[in-house]
């Protein structure tokens, strides 16, 4: 057989043809910009600063379908957790069904170590609220509901004070701006649910029943609040709004990645010398949040691990860090996950056995109880986990909560089992070598009841107690904040 000669290689692209890497564009806070000048939160001040220019030149004028378009070019992406293009939701309302369209506004910040939204809420309430007014117009919708934790009642009182400050200058009402564009306000307050960050578990409370979260499909978009076609984002996503409809979609995309566009607030808690709230362009380094950002780690302390994205998320290694960067490719692509942003640090002497048994019984606490795989699995991890935590576990125990949480994830209608069980996953996975010190015996002996039976009366105890002083320091340091 005659000998085939190989291709040659295609010639090497010339040098202006070589990708060149995105050139650093200086960045200051945009959303934060305002939040530590007195009286902030006030209209006066939000005029002064050229508040509601934006949306006087859109609402009524603007082709609606354009600020979609412009908001969706930008790369916006949802800033609560689940990282959705926005403007790519905002396209799927469905339209022509005879149905009110309404947007929801999910302020419920409820994810341990976040509390950004907590900020915009208390400090620049006029600035959500000219984003509402702006994505009302975009979508067509004239009722937006904005839905608060209930604990925020500085957040509360100053949103409310904010609507009727709008609606007596004529910003929204039965003529917004003048134009022929009724749009109502009302802000709603939850009751302290977790389970109520959950996007259909919000709809559910604001129509009045149980925060339960509603089976998929019907999306929001199609049948969402009072069965009616609706829009649900962040508080710190329609904050974005008003500031990419002003400025244009390319100047939004000029910082950040590619496929994470733009800018971020973060929320940085824990064994740092400057825990905060930071809003910096996305894609930089978390070694760089955490050493420049956050003052790098206390005194005497060397990093063990990080929450990068809430408690939900799972854990980075210091040499998981040392790979990462502040983005949502960057994190899926290390096992985790960007959340809602909040970063928590742990020095090298945090127990993790006391870290993981304060974050199941969160999970139990917080299940609201309607599926059986959330229900009965977040219990059986708390208890578990305190067996460990209190040192009585024995060898099948840590086994078993890695069985247990494997059989939790994709099983239930909305994803707080998935939530319990992944920081479990990744505890079990990093950390494992702490889970056998504290087995106490080799085999399990009976002793009147098992261990999926009744919790154990020391963690009954401590739930019922939330712990005693001492008991449950996993030296994450949240009262620094």
């Amino acid at each position: 057989m005659a000998e085939t000669t190989p291709p040659a290689a295609p010639p090497a692209p010339p040098a202006s043809e070589a990708p060149k890497p995105k050139p650093v564009v200086p960045f200051s806070p945009v959303i934060l910009k305002h939040i530590h000048e007195p009286n902030a939160h006030t209209l006066e001040h939000y005029l002064a600063r050229g508040g509601y220019e934006t949306a006087r030149k859109h609402v009524g004028e603007t082709d609606p379908a354009s600020l979609v378009a412009i908001v969706k070019d930008s790369g916006l992406r949802g800033r609560g957790g689940a990282g959705f293009p926005t403007g790519m939701k905002w396209g799927f309302l469905a339209k022509g069904t005879g149905k009110p369209a309404y947007l929801a506004v999910n302020g419920d910040e409820s994810e341990p170590g976040t509390f950004k939204d907590r900020h915009i809420l208390e400090k620049d309430p006029h600035q959500l609220l000219e984003g509402v007014i702006l994505t009302c117009w975009a979508i067509q919708s004239n009722h937006a509901f904005i839905y608060l934790r209930g604990e925020f009642i500085l957040g509360y009182q100053r949103l409310e004070a904010a609507v009727k400050e709008a609606r007596a200058k004529g910003f929204i009402g039965e003529k917004s701006f003048g134009k022929d564009f009724p749009l109502k306000v009302t802000v709603v307050r939850g009751a302290g649910a977790y389970i109520c960050g959950e996007e259909t578990g919000m709809l559910s409370s604001i129509e009045g029943g149980r925060g339960y979260p509603k089976i998929k499909p019907p999306f929001p978009a199609v049948s969402g609040l009072f069965k009616c076609p609706t829009i649900v984002n962040n508080v710190e996503t329609i904050a974005n709004v008003t500031h990419i409809v002003k400025n244009g979609a390319d100047w939004h995309k000029q910082w950040g990645t590619e496929k994470s566009p733009g800018y971020k607030i973060f929320c940085l808690a824990g064994a740092v010398k400057k825990p905060g709230v930071y809003e910096v362009p996305l894609g930089i380094t978390m070694r760089e949040f955490i050493d420049v950002y956050g003052g790098g780690m206390v005194e005497g302390r060397t990093l063990k691990a990080v929450i990068p994205g809430g408690l939900s998320a799972p854990l980075l290694t210091p040499e998981m860090v040392d790979k990462c960067t502040l983005d949502y490719e960057s994190l899926a692509g290390l096992g985790s996950m960007l959340g809602s942003g909040g970063i928590t640090v742990l020095h090298d002497g945090v127990d993790m056995m006391s870290a993981i048994y304060n974050t199941m019984r969160f999970y139990h606490h917080e299940s609201c109880g309607q599926c059986t795989p959330c229900r009965e699995g977040t219990g059986w991890l708390e208890k578990l986990a305190h067996k460990h935590h209190a040192g009585h576990a024995h060898a099948g125990d840590t086994d078993l909560l890695a069985d247990v949480a494997k059989n939790m994830r994709g099983r239930t209608i909305c994803v707080l089992a998935d939530a319990a069980a992944m920081p479990m996953q990744s505890y079990l996975q990093l950390f494992r070598p702490e889970f056998d010190k504290r087995v106490a015996a080799p085999e399990y002996v009976e002793k009147g009841r098992t261990a999926r039976d009744e919790i154990t009366p020391a963690a009954k105890r401590e739930s019922v107690t939330h712990g005693a002083p001492g008991v449950l320091d996993v030296g994450m340091g949240m009262d620094r904040v």
